[in-house]
């Protein structure tokens, strides 16, 4: 959160986050939901690596399932419930 907060008062617009959920406890989870929320709907434009599908579900706009480092899949978060079988293949989720 340290690192996060340092960013936004540099000015910057964009944040790219790598498993930001990790390790934490859940209640602080869900407010790292809120904050990241939150920044969308200020403008800020958000890059989430994070295997915490269900953190990371509801705050996406689109989606993209890298395997061995390669793009394969890239849907829009409109496609999520149509596309849920083909992310039980690739993620188990």
């Amino acid at each position: 959160m340290l690192a996060v907060a340092r960013i936004l008062r540099a000015g910057a617009k964009l944040l790219l986050l790598d498993e930001i959920s990790e390790g934490l406890a859940p209640v602080i989870v869900q407010g790292l939901s809120q904050t990241i929320q939150a920044l969308r709907s200020k403008g800020y434009t958000i890059v989430m690596v994070e295997q915490n599908f269900r953190f990371a579900a509801p705050l996406a706009d689109r989606f993209y399932i890298m395997e061995h480092g390669r793009i394969v899949q890239s849907f829009p978060a409109a496609e999520l419930q149509a596309r849920m079988a083909l992310m039980h293949t690739f993620l188990g989720v």
